[in-house]
């Protein structure tokens, strides 16, 4: 579908195989999976998605130049009224004990209970946007506006693995070992992150995390 909303983006080159592509921070998910869609993907070595960008690496400096085109074309063509609820990547669901050490920081911030906290966070579509920060540190976009807070002016210096917190209108599901300025809401057992597997996250940029209450 092609939609006339005009939206700023532009490609630069990076490197001597690589494009970097900026978009609005909501699109990078849909865009990414609209790349690896394309026949031309083959041409492409590697996706790297940040918060408002997408580096394309070429496998050769032959190919770079061959996706350049096909890039600004998918960019023309892409349909931008379609942001988070338009990917259509895998769906992952993480249980979560809502019971984190800032749950009652929050509601008081927002002024809701705990109850209206949970429904706003179980009832809102997430997405992977992309990752950063440490390895499978998964930025997910979706978080309900109603929620949305400022990071803590005092980061934790170490974050246990599982916790669920929450900054901005973005959700973050912490692997472990790292400090952390998010708000701690709740804690998953679901393992989502091991150097040890083959695929070490259980995540992918585009895929959609369905987060669902259950009792301790």
């Amino acid at each position: 579908m092609i939609s006339n909303t005009v939206v700023p983006t532009s490609i630069h080159r990076a490197g001597d195989r690589g494009w970097l592509i900026d978009v609005p921070p909501d699109h990078v998910a849909p865009v990414v999976l609209e790349l690896r869609r394309r026949a031309w993907f083959s041409l492409v070595q590697d996706l790297v998605p940040a918060a408002a960008s997408i580096l394309v690496i070429a496998h050769s400096v032959d190919d770079m130049q061959r996706i350049h085109t096909r890039i600004e074309e998918l960019l023309s063509e892409f349909d931008w009224t379609t942001a988070n609820s338009g990917a259509d990547g895998d769906s992952v669901v993480v249980p979560v004990v809502y019971d984190g050490e800032d749950l009652d920081y929050v509601a008081d911030v927002l002024r809701l209970d705990r109850a209206q906290i949970v429904k706003a966070h179980t009832s809102a579509i997430h997405r992977v946007a992309f990752f950063g920060f440490a390895p499978g540190f998964a930025y997910i976009d979706g978080t309900a506006e109603q929620l949305s807070i400022p990071r803590r002016s005092s980061p934790r210096p170490r974050i246990a693995a599982g916790a669920v917190a929450i900054a901005g209108t973005q959700t973050v599901v912490y692997p472990g070992g790292t400090p952390g300025g998010w708000h701690i809401i709740g804690h998953t057992d679901e393992v989502l992150w091991n150097i040890e597997w083959d695929e070490p996250s259980r995540l992918a940029v585009g895929d959609r995390v369905i987060f669902q209450e259950v009792a301790r």
